[in-house]
C-alpha cells in the first residue's frame, strides 16, 4: 500500500527519454533564443531586443547620443534576462566599423579597436541607432510584426523587426549553438539590392543569374577575397570555403631600397596579433631580408610597414607572408539561419527569398494597417462635409437638446449619421464653418479616396505589390549602399609560386672567400676587348676574395657544398640581390653553418634527374660519383654529400652523364683525363676513390666534365698572374684514374701556379675576376689557341702583387652592351 502511494507521488520516468527531451528542448532554446539570427531581418535576439529598447528611448540618429549603461538597463530591465556584459558586447560590436560591414549603432568614446582592445566600460560610451538601423524599425507601429510578451509578461516585444534591409547577407553573422554554427559572411548592399530587384521581377531567376550581381563577400577591412568553386559552393549550397587575402604594396624607400606596405587585412584578424606573428617569423629567419617593422596605423586606416633589406625581392617576403602569417586566411561559410522556429541552410537565392516574402507580408500588414486608418478617417470626413451642408439643421437640433448623448442620438436618427460621424460633428470647431475650413474637408476627402483605391490596389493586385517592394529596394540602394570594399578576384591557386613571379633572367651569383654571397643581373657585366683593364666588381676588404663566380638563371637550385662535405639547397633567386660592387650577405644569414664551415664550391641544377649524377673531387685527388636523385630532398639542416678525411676538402662538384670523360688539373700544371664510368656510383655517405695521384707540394685546382663526342670543346687553362691559353680535348688522352697524368700548362715565375681549367667554345666569353676586385669580360675567339705544354698568352694586365682569383664563361652576347666599359 505504502509502495503504491509512492509511485502515484512519484512516477517512474524513462531517464534516456527524459534526458533526450530536455537536451533537445535545450539546444532549442540555444538556437532559436540565443546563438542563430532570424532569415528574415538577420538578427539575433539580443540585437533585435537593443534597437527595439533604443526606439522606444526615440535614441535615433536624429537625436542625441544616450549612455550606453542607459541601453543596456533598459534592455536587460525588460525584454533579455541575461548578464549586462553580454548585451553590452553585442552593442559594441553593432557600433565597430571593422566588424560590421554597415554598423548599426553611431557610438561615441572608445569602442575598441582591430587591435583587440576592448571597449570602454559602458557608463563612459554613448551611442544611437545609425540612420541604417533607422530602417530596420520603420512603420513597427503599423501592427506589420507580431508582439509577444517579455520574459515576465510587463512588457511587449517584436518577434521580428519590419526591416527594409536585407541584414542576414549585409552583415552577416556568426554563432555557435549546440550542435549547429552559423557563418554568413558580410556583402555588400547596393550589389544585394540588384539581385533582389532581379528576384522581384523573375522570382524563378536562379543562383548563377544572382552571382552575376552578387560578386562575393564584402568585409568591412577590404583585402581580397577569391571567387573560386568554394564561393559557389556556398552559393549554391549554403556552405563552402573561400580565400581571403589582406593587400600590400611595394614602395620604394630609397636608393635601392624597398618597403611593403601593409594596407588591409583578412576580416576577423587581430592587427597587433599580425605583426607580433611577422616579427616572430622575422626573428625566426622563417622570413628573409626584412631589417624593420613597423606598424604605423593610425584613425585613417591600417598601415604596417615591413621594410626590406637591400637587394631583397620584395615578392618573396609578400609570398612568405602570405603563406606564414595570417594574411591569407580562409572563411568558411555556413548560411544556417532561423526560419519559423526551425533552424534552416540557406543558399544564396533562398535567403533572398525569404527576406523578400517578409517584406511583402510586412507591406501587405502595414497597407491593411493605412487603410484601415484611411478609411476610418474619410467615413468622418464624409459626415463632417454632409454636415455643413446642412449646418443651420444641426445647430437647432443640438440647442434643443438638454444633454450631448441626446444630440449625438437625435444626429443619428433625424440625419442618418453614423455614431463616429455624430461625435465627430459635435466635437467640430466653430471655425469649421468658415468656406475655407469647407474647401480643406473636401480636399482632405479626395485625397484620402485616391489613398485608399491605392491601398486596395496594393492587397489586390500582386503587380503593385512588387511595384512598392521594387520602389523600396531602389530607395535602399540610393540612400545607404556604398562602394565595394573587398575586391573579388579569380580563383586562389592551392600553393602560389614564387617562380611565377620572378622572370627566370641570367644572373651571375658571386661568393666570397669569406662567405659573402649576392646575385647579380647578367647585363652589369659588359664585354671587352682583350687585355682591357675590367670594370669593379665585388667590393670586398683587404683579407677576402672571391671564390665562386656562376652565371645561372633565377630558376635553378644552387647547391652549396661546403669544405666538410655538407651540401645546402637554396633556389637561386633566394639569394639577395646586390650591385656589381656591393659586398652582399653574409651565407650564415640563409644557411646553418655550423663552427669552421664554409661553402667550398656551389653548383645549379635544374632538376635532379634520375639518369644524372653528381661527381665530387677533393683536393688531395679523391674522386666520387652519385646519383643526383639522391641530393633532391635537401634539409634545411643540410645533408652529407661526401665523407671527406680532416686534412682534405672539397673543390669541385659536376652534373655529369655516364658517357662523359672527367678531366682533373693541379696547381702545377698536370692533369689526368678518365672515363666517368672508372668510378662506380656510390651512396652519399661514401669518400670516393683515387682520381689522380699528385707529387709532393701539388693539389687539384679543377675537375672538369667532357662529352665523350664534343669535337668543339677546348679547355681554357688560366694562371694566377693573368696568363692562359686553350688547349684541344682531344690532345688529353684517355688513361686510367689514379695516374700522375700528363702535362697541362708550363708552369713558371712569370706565370704563376695554375688557379684552374674550364671547357670552353668559341661561342663562349670568359669573364676573370682579380684579387683586387676588378671584373673583365672577354670573348674565347680572342684567345689563341694552343698545345699541352704551354703558357699561353695574358689575358689580364694585373695591378702591382693582383692575382686571378675567379673566373666563369657564359655564352657571347649574353648581357653585352655596345662599347667598353672602364673602371
Amino acid at each position: 500500500m505504502e509502495h503504491t502511494e509512492h509511485t502515484e507521488l512519484f512516477p517512474q520516468l524513462d531517464i534516456e527519454k527524459e534526458l533526450r527531451q530536455s537536451y533537445l528542448d535545450y539546444s532549442l532554446s540555444v538556437i532559436v533564443g540565443r546563438a542563430i539570427p532570424d532569415a528574415r531581418d538577420g538578427l539575433k535576439p539580443v540585437h533585435r531586443r537593443i534597437l527595439f529598447a533604443q526606439s522606444i528611448l526615440n535614441n535615433t540618429y536624429r537625436n542625441a547620443h544616450k549612455k550606453c549603461a542607459r541601453i543596456v538597463g533598459d534592455v536587460i530591465g525588460k525584454y533579455h534576462p541575461h548578464g549586462d556584459s553580454s548585451v553590452y558586447d553585442a552593442l559594441v560590436r553593432m557600433a565597430q566599423d571593422f566588424n560590421m560591414r554597415d554598423p548599426l549603432e553611431d557610438g561615441q568614446g572608445n569602442f575598441g579597436s582591430i587591435d583587440g582592445d576592448s571597449a570602454a566600460a559602458m557608463r563612459y560610451t554613448e551611442v544611437r541607432m545609425s540612420r541604417l538601423a533607422g530602417e530596420f524599425l520603420a512603420d513597427i507601429e503599423k501592427e506589420t510584426v507580431d508582439f509577444r510578451d517579455n520574459y515576465d509578461g510587463s512588457e511587449q516585444e517584436p518577434t521580428v523587426l519590419p526591416t527594409k534591409i536585407p541584414n542576414l547577407l549585409v552583415n552577416g553573422s556568426s554563432g555557435i549553438a549546440v550542435g549547429m554554427a552559423t557563418n554568413i559572411p558580410p556583402h555588400n548592399l547596393g550589389e544585394l539590392c540588384d539581385a533582389l530587384l532581379l528576384l522581384i521581377n523573375d522570382p524563378d531567376t536562379g543562383v548563377d543569374e544572382l552571382m552575376q550581381f552578387v560578386k562575393g563577400p564584402d568585409f568591412p577591412t577590404g583585402g581580397q577575397v577569391y571567387a573560386g568553386q568554394g564561393l559557389v559552393d556556398a552559393y549554391r549550397t549554403g556552405r563552402g570555403i573561400v580565400k581571403m587575402r589582406g593587400r600590400m604594396e611595394v614602395k620604394e624607400r630609397g636608393k635601392n631600397t624597398q618597403s611593403i606596405v601593409i594596407t588591409e587585412i583578412p576580416y576577423a584578424v587581430n592587427k597587433s596579433g599580425l605583426v607580433e606573428k611577422i616579427a616572430a617569423l622575422v626573428n625566426d629567419r622563417r622570413i628573409e631580408g626584412v631589417s624593420d617593422l613597423k606598424d604605423l596605423s593610425d584613425r585613417n586606416g591600417i598601415r604596417i610597414e615591413v621594410e626590406l633589406k637591400r637587394g631583397t625581392i620584395p615578392d618573396l617576403v609578400i609570398n612568405a607572408l602570405y603563406k606564414y602569417t595570417p594574411m591569407e586566411s580562409s572563411f568558411g561559410i555556413n548560411m544556417l539561419a532561423v526560419l519559423n522556429n526551425r533552424p534552416v541552410l540557406f543558399n544564396l537565392k533562398s535567403a533572398l527569398t525569404c527576406f523578400l516574402d517578409h517584406r511583402r507580408e510586412v507591406i501587405i500588414r502595414r497597407s491593411r494597417f493605412d487603410l484601415n486608418k484611411a478609411e476610418a478617417r474619410a467615413h468622418i470626413v464624409e459626415g463632417l462635409l454632409k454636415a455643413l451642408d446642412i449646418i443651420d439643421e444641426i445647430v437647432a437640433l443640438i440647442k434643443a437638446s438638454e444633454t450631448p448623448q441626446i444630440a449625438k442620438q437625435g444626429l443619428a436618427d433625424t440625419f442618418g449619421f453614423t455614431e463616429i460621424q455624430a461625435q465627430s460633428i459635435l466635437d467640430m470647431r466653430l471655425q469649421r464653418l468658415t468656406g475655407l475650413e469647407h474647401d480643406k474637408l473636401q480636399e482632405e476627402f479626395d485625397e484620402l479616396m485616391k489613398l485608399i483605391a491605392y491601398l486596395k490596389s496594393v492587397l489586390e493586385d500582386s503587380e503593385v505589390l512588387r511595384g512598392v517592394m521594387r520602389d523600396e529596394m531602389v530607395m535602399v540602394k540610393e540612400n545607404y549602399a556604398t562602394e565595394r570594399k573587398t575586391e573579388v578576384v579569380g580563383e586562389a591557386l592551392s600553393g602560389i609560386d614564387i617562380e611565377d613571379l620572378i622572370p627566370d633572367e641570367e644572373v651571375v651569383i658571386t661568393l666570397s672567400r669569406r662567405g659573402y654571397i649576392k646575385r647579380t643581373t647578367l647585363g652589369n657585366y659588359q664585354q671587352q676587348k682583350r687585355g682591357g683593364k675590367g670594370i669593379a666588381g665585388l667590393n670586398t676588404g683587404d683579407d677576402d676574395f672571391v671564390q665562386d663566380f656562376i652565371t645561372t638563371t633565377n630558376h635553378q637550385y644552387l647547391c652549396l657544398f661546403t669544405n666538410k662535405g655538407r651540401m645546402y639547397q637554396l633556389k637561386v633567386y633566394q639569394v639577395p640581390e646586390g650591385s656589381r660592387t656591393a659586398k652582399g650577405m653574409h651565407i650564415a644569414n640563409l644557411l646553418p653553418l655550423e663552427k669552421e664551415e664554409f661553402v667550398a664550391n656551389v653548383l645549379t641544377v635544374r632538376e635532379f634527374a634520375e639518369n644524372q649524377h653528381f661527381f665530387f673531387a677533393t683536393r688531395s685527388g679523391m674522386v666520387k660519383k652519385s646519383s643526383a636523385a639522391l641530393y633532391e630532398k635537401c634539409r634545411k639542416s643540410g645533408l652529407i654529400a661526401l665523407s671527406i678525411k680532416d686534412d682534405d676538402e672539397l673543390i669541385a662538384v659536376h652534373q655529369v652523364e655516364e658517357s662523359d670523360t672527367i678531366v682533373l688539373a693541379t696547381k702545377m700544371g698536370m692533369a689526368i683525363r678518365f672515363s666517368c664510368q672508372d668510378v662506380r656510383s656510390m651512396g652519399r655517405g661514401a669518400s670516393g676513390v683515387k682520381g689522380i695521384s699528385l707529387r709532393k707540394n701539388d693539389e687539384v685546382v679543377s675537375c672538369l666534365p667532357i662529352k665523350d663526342d664534343d669535337n668543339t670543346t677546348e679547355i681554357m687553362s688560366i694562371s694566377e698572374l693573368g696568363y692562359g691559353k686553350r688547349t684541344c680535348v682531344e690532345l688529353y688522352r684517355r688513361q686510367n684514374r689514379g695516374g700522375i697524368g700528363i702535362i697541362n700548362f708550363k708552369v713558371s715565375p712569370k706565370t704563376g701556379n695554375v688557379i684552374g681549367s674550364i671547357p670552353v667554345t668559341d661561342e663562349d666569353s670568359l669573364i676573370l675576376l682579380t684579387s683586387t676586385n676588378k671584373i673583365i669580360r672577354l670573348g674565347v675567339k680572342e684567345i689563341s689557341s694552343y698545345g699541352r705544354a704551354t703558357m699561353g698568352i695574358r689575358l689580364v694586365s694585373l695591378d702591382d702583387n693582383a692575382t686571378v682569383v675567379g673566373y666563369d664563361t657564359v655564352p657571347t652576347g649574353k648581357g653585352d652592351e655596345d662599347g667598353a666599359d672602364t673602371e
